[in-house]
């Protein structure tokens, strides 16, 4: 196996090992955006140097 394809399986699986904080619910990943989405409360968290930033103080409103 490569390292590219650990590399995603590893991204798969946290994807799906992470929640919003607030709602404890699944997030949607946007790869062009860079955030990871919680439509229930409609915010998006951004993922900076590949580490997803999950606090609401940082979490960009969704229009």
């Amino acid at each position: 196996m490569t390292d590219d394809a650990k590399l995603a399986m590893f991204d798969r699986r946290m994807l799906e090992a992470l929640v919003c904080p607030q709602t404890k619910q699944g997030l949607e990943y946007n790869a062009e955006a860079q955030e990871l989405i919680s439509r229930h409360v409609g915010l998006a968290f951004p993922i900076r140097n590949g580490i997803p930033v999950l606090l609401i103080d940082e979490a960009r409103v969704l229009d």
